[in-house]
């Protein structure tokens, strides 16, 4: 599968990304600036050791000076317990912050997740959405605290550092702060070169989190068809592009860091040579060269390993961006302003010229019009990919309409609340998704609010009360990942006992009981009728012998409505498509 990846390279922009950042800061401020106001002696300390040199070396190697042999380590000592304190305590502080920005930005990117429609999930992989909605916010709260804690550490032990480098020599100090700037250099075209990498890399990473969800979820597919080769190359593909494109990162990254060392090393050297001159001159005393280079080397260090470090931030940087682009994007399927509520069907269910296609230029439906009255039972029945299902899915506006309109009672569906909408629908899949958990927690998603009473109605109306009393702990029986402990009829059991616990006035049937074996479907089918009481159902069938006692039947082929009556009408109708599939299904 190829990625093509236009996007415009912007400038990196810190100052931007903190202020997007800041919100979720703000309710953990007051510790926020602690471990910052801890960076200030815990980097500012880097220069007491450089500093005590001078006079250590001056003092005691040249005068000889033996009180002062002894003070001067022993403060030395002292200054680096105190450090480590404050390096332990800036760190606690800094994760702590950290992991509660990360709950905070996962659990909005969650809430997001929770309003993108069924389009989205269409067109995105289950690995590309883990990636970007937890393994981006995780990138982007680690670099951001650890690019602070770095920042504000190394900020002020160069300053301090820095102060070390002129009190000893203001020549050597010049010299080695053209060297510093000239080893920083290199850095201002890391995100140039990194970004269109970046955003490849994490299509690749989304996509090896698809395989493992793949070989989860399919493991029985795998066995049956003995696909283990088939998947085995399908990885290590996608693992070979990620390696490529490793490498990719090294080629225009790699020299970064031993350009930066060597430009340092220039620095060094100069400043050896120039502080020899200084020494002989008796511009310099041999302490304040040694205090000096300390220092140099103390200042220098983090410069070797810098670029590395740095392409680090700047990935995280890209996965805030990303991350942010996820929080300001808008779902397809909103409420508009002054959503009106639902209060329930009066009069009629209408599609009104109805179009829509999923793929632009290519229509699923076409100009279908469609009046559904209170308490009737519609029926769908056509070709495999004719669009029957696609037509139930915009009433719960899982998708919107292209062309068109729907109505409940005369209102547009796109006026009215979302939450309310669905309130008044139920659906039974044909692959219903139990979560994991016990029965009696699937049943309830319905309605958390139920009674026990309306819990055992729903569960004898299902047909579920025989299967339930041969279970030792009965409703509350853990039914594993996906219902995978339960048959089919079972798994579709509960979803209509779901159904009914909701008590949704509009019922919709996606072909219930197409996958199940004759003894489960007339179980289920018995359940499917108590449940389609007294309400307003659609269903979608394939076979056309639950569907004869439909108040209508709706025939539609490749997205047009070709037939529409009762079983008794259409079965009479002369080379009629619903008479001809019957009569096919009967042989």
């Amino acid at each position: 599968m190829s990625l093509k990846i236009k996007e415009k390279i912007q400038a990196p922009n810190a100052i931007q990304d903190y202020k997007r950042i800041f919100p979720y800061v703000k309710p953990y401020l007051w510790r926020a600036i602690l471990a910052v106001l801890i960076t200030i002696p815990l980097g500012s300390m880097d220069a007491v050791i450089a500093w005590a040199l001078r006079p250590y070396m001056d003092v005691v190697m040249i005068e000889k000076n033996v009180k002062a042999s002894s003070y001067i380590p022993l403060l030395i000592v002292v200054f680096s317990l105190v450090q480590s304190f404050l390096n332990y305590a800036t760190t606690y502080l800094n994760t702590w912050v950290g992991n509660k920005i990360t709950m905070d930005l996962k659990y909005d990117l969650f809430k997001k997740l929770m309003t993108f429609d069924p389009a989205y999930f269409d067109k995105n992989s289950s690995g590309n959405i883990q990636f970007r909605f937890g393994t981006d916010a995780e990138m982007a709260c680690s670099g951001l605290l650890s690019n602070l804690k770095l920042f504000t550490t190394r900020l002020f032990s160069s300053i301090s550092l820095i102060f070390v480098l002129f009190y000893n020599s203001w020549q050597l100090a010049i010299l080695a702060v053209v060297f510093l700037f000239g080893a920083l250099y290199p850095l201002a075209t890391v995100r140039r070169k990194i970004k269109s990498i970046t955003l490849k890399t994490v299509f690749s990473g989304g996509q090896i989190i698809t395989h493992y969800n793949e070989a989860f979820q399919g493991n029985r597919v795998i066995s049956s068809y003995n696909l283990y080769d088939y998947q085995e190359r399908k990885f290590y593909d996608t693992l070979k592009t990620m390696f490529k494109l490793g490498m990719k990162m090294i080629k225009k990254t790699g020299l970064i860091s031993p350009m930066m060392h060597f430009i340092v090393s220039l620095g060094i050297a100069g400043a050896i040579w120039l502080g020899s001159y200084l020494i002989i001159t008796n511009q310099l005393t041999p302490g304040g060269f040694v205090s000096f280079i300390t220092a140099l080397l103390m200042l220098y260090q983090p410069i070797k390993s810098i670029g590395t470090n740095y392409t680090n931030i700047q990935l995280s940087f890209m996965a805030m961006e990303r991350v942010f682009e996820v929080l300001d994007s808008v779902p397809a399927i909103k409420n508009k302003e002054n959503a009106l509520l639902l209060p329930g069907i009066k009069k009629e269910i209408k599609y009104r010229d109805v179009c829509f296609e999923y793929i632009p230029g290519k229509p699923v439906l076409k100009h279908i019009n469609l009046t559904i009255k209170p308490g009737q039972t519609i029926a769908f029945v056509g070709n495999s990919g004719g669009g029957k299902t696609t037509l139930v899915n915009l009433l719960p506006r899982f998708y919107d309409v292209c062309g068109g309109q729907i109505t409940i009672d005369g209102t547009d569906i796109r006026d009215l609340d979302l939450y309310s909408l669905r309130d008044k629908i139920s659906i039974v899949f044909q692959d219903n998704f139990l979560f994991g958990g016990t029965i009696r927690e699937n049943i309830l998603l319905g309605n958390e609010n139920a009674t026990e009473e309306q819990l055992r109605s729903a569960i004898k109306c299902a047909c579920l009360e025989e299967f339930v009393s041969t279970l030792d702990l009965g409703v509350d029986t853990e039914i594993g990942e996906r219902g995978i402990l339960l048959s089919g009829g079972q798994k579709q059991r509960i979803a209509i006992a779901r159904a009914f616990i909701k008590n949704a006035p509009i019922v919709i049937l996606d072909e219930a009981t197409s996958a199940l074996d004759n003894k489960s479907e007339a179980i289920v089918q018995q359940a499917i009728e108590n449940l389609m009481k007294d309400r307003t159902v659609l269903i979608i069938a394939h076979r056309l012998s639950t569907v004869r006692h439909a108040d209508k039947i709706i025939v539609i082929n490749y997205g047009e409505l070709v037939e529409e009556g009762t079983h008794e009408e259409l079965i009479q109708k002369e080379n009629g498509i619903y008479a001809s599939l019957y009569r096919t299904q009967l042989n």
